[in-house]
């Protein structure tokens, strides 16, 4: 009897070590989807009443919905290597789109190579990190990872700009909208994103896969097949909800001066703010029918039962609320994303039940937190120098447990942040000037409270949770910023200057074996000799959008071609006799 109990016991025994070591031997997959410039217009978060998002709330209705999730950064550059280091803005240096991000982090290991590591197969499609794959992170991309062009190629119209004449050298050339007639697969782009996607989820692979989906839209341009623009009549356009005319009368003069980028102003003058506001709703739409494309491939594949999926935006957008067009500000209706997980049942130890259905977590969260979350969520070695908290008990608990952090969002200055509680919003840029939303009662902040005696108190507590530490923002090096084309002269006239916008550096690199001048063609055709640089050495050169830079040879006086500034700081290489 206790030889049949001690077998018996044994064998219980062997069965739940075996399990364990099952458990162990296959942790879960992970299903990692990111949307470009996608704020909360979509129908789960109710941020504009024509949005079309059924994917997005059929991922939202079968996890967990983050209601209050916020950007570390209000650009793709820095909030995207945020993501993936796992480094704030604050502590990496890394605050905007110019920068690069493996100049100043050449040695952080990135989620999917940290899944490499840990006996993970790291594969992926579409934009994840800004405009490079990072090749050393991955096992496999599409496109192929050694071109470091994570887009795959999409359709456009015949004629650019084919919506919004540009205002301007100072503007960004896809800043436009078009409903182009073709189909999904003629139109490529998220199409092949989710495609390959949805390939990799059918295989049977032999390892867990960290899988990368990294859909576009709805970043600009807003050409999307015009199927997506049907159901967003013109004339039933709806202006955007956050959208009050004097908006800024409280706002301190560097944030007006941040959100009045011209582009706003632009684009009502040319009568294409409805047309803009289409589409944008009509990209949201195309993006989340990619969305569910993967969402089917996943459910009919072997996968459907042990991978965790989290989807997120890397920020939100404006459409005209404080006379704004773009990204890049300290408002909700930026930092605030759509951030979706969903862990089933059984496949995580940390999390064995998995994530309730449906749920809506209003704690104040950051994208900050997904690298320390993953590695929760699957087991994974503790990664040190994360600064974001884990999101393991709000996924346990969306509505229960204490969460003592707020989230904040660092903007391209140092000492200008955003910090986001539960039911309040500071704001504090570098000059010291503050603002203040209860958005809980004012949605749309409407009202800043910084300068009322009643919220002196609340105040003070913000500029208590406040960073205090900035890491100096870290230059690019020359080498990595675009390149002005060179234009050789060949005896016509030169076009004159057109500035328009804000001055910025233009580095010169002379390649040539002689010295050069740098000739300043102003509005008149006047030449203006403005520096030189020796052969084989590089200058530099304060500009503006749409002025014309002339090189001479210094010696002979020789015109040998020029230069058009564009929107941005950039290189311009003067290249050797034969144009190379």
């Amino acid at each position: 009897m206790r030889l049949r109990f001690a077998i018996c016991w044994a064998v219980l025994l062997f069965g739940v070590l075996d399990s364990r070591h099952s458990l162990a031997d296959a942790p879960p997959n992970v299903l990692f989807i990111a949307m470009d410039d996608l704020n909360d217009w979509i129908e789960c978060l109710g941020g504009h009443p024509q949005s079309i998002t059924p994917n997005l709330n059929r991922l939202a209705e079968s996890g967990v919905l983050f209601n209050n999730a916020h950007c570390p950064a209000p650009a793709c550059n820095p909030c995207r290597s945020a993501i993936f280091t796992g480094r704030a803005p604050n502590r990496s240096g890394m605050y905007d789109n110019r920068q690069q991000m493996r100049e100043i982090m050449p040695e952080e290991v990135l989620i999917p190579q940290y899944f490499r590591e840990n006996g993970y197969f790291a594969t992926g499609s579409g934009k994840m990190l800004h405009y490079f794959i990072d090749a050393q992170s991955w096992d496999e991309y599409y496109p192929a990872k050694s071109t470091e062009n994570p887009l795959p190629r999409s359709a456009e119209p015949t004629q650019r700009p084919a919506s919004l004449p540009r205002g301007g050298p100072w503007q960004y050339v896809d800043t436009d909208w078009a409903a182009l007639d073709v189909t999904d697969e003629e139109f490529g782009g998220d199409y092949a994103t989710a495609d390959y996607v949805s390939q990799q989820l059918a295989k049977d692979h032999k390892k867990p896969f960290f899988l990368a989906c990294g859909l576009y839209r709805p970043h600009e341009p807003w050409f999307v097949p015009k199927k997506y623009f049907e159901p967003f009549p013109l004339d039933r356009i709806e202006l955007p909800p956050g959208y009050k005319a004097d908006d800024l009368d409280d706002v301190p003069a560097v944030g007006a001066s941040a959100a009045r980028n011209r582009y706003f102003a632009h684009i009502v003058e040319q009568g294409q703010w409805k047309q803009g506001i289409q589409g944008y709703l009509a990209s949201i739409h195309f993006a989340d029918a990619m969305l569910g494309r993967v969402l089917d491939a996943l459910e009919a594949s072997p996968h459907a039962d042990n991978t965790i999926v989290v989807l997120w935006s890397d920020h939100g957008w404006q459409l005209g609320e404080k006379e704004h067009w773009q990204k890049y500000t300290p408002w909700r209706a930026v930092t605030r994303v759509p951030l979706m997980i969903r862990v089933p049942k059984g496949v995580s130890n940390t999390l064995p039940k998995g994530t309730p259905t449906g749920a809506v977590c209003d704690a104040p969260v950051n994208l900050l937190s997904l690298y320390p979350t993953l590695v929760d969520l699957c087991g994974l070695p503790d990664k040190s120098e994360i600064d974001g908290p884990s999101l393991l008990p709000l996924l346990d608990d969306p509505s229960g447990p204490e969460w003592p952090h707020q989230s904040i969002t660092y903007l391209s200055k140092p000492g200008s942040y955003s910090v986001n509680g539960r039911t309040h919003q500071y704001i504090h840029y570098h000059d010291g000037s503050e603002e203040l939303y209860d958005f809980v009662n004012d949605r749309y902040e409407w009202t800043n409270l910084a300068t009322d005696p009643e919220s002196s108190e609340l105040l003070a507590k913000f500029r208590a949770l406040s960073p205090t530490e900035f890491h100096e923002r870290v230059e690019p090096s020359v080498d990595s910023l675009a390149k002005l084309k060179w234009k050789p002269s060949d005896g016509s006239d030169l076009p004159v200057s057109k500035p328009d916008g804000n001055a910025f550096s233009i580095y010169f690199t002379n390649r040539r074996d002689v010295a050069v001048e740098v000739c300043l063609v102003d509005s008149t055709g006047t030449v203006i000799p403005k520096i030189s640089v020796d052969a084989g050495t590089r200058g530099k050169q304060k500009s503006r959008p749409g002025e014309v830079w002339l090189i001479r040879a210094k010696a002979t006086g020789d015109d040998l071609g020029y230069f058009v500034v564009d929107d941005r700081t950039a290189e311009a290489i003067i290249p050797v006799a034969n144009g190379t």
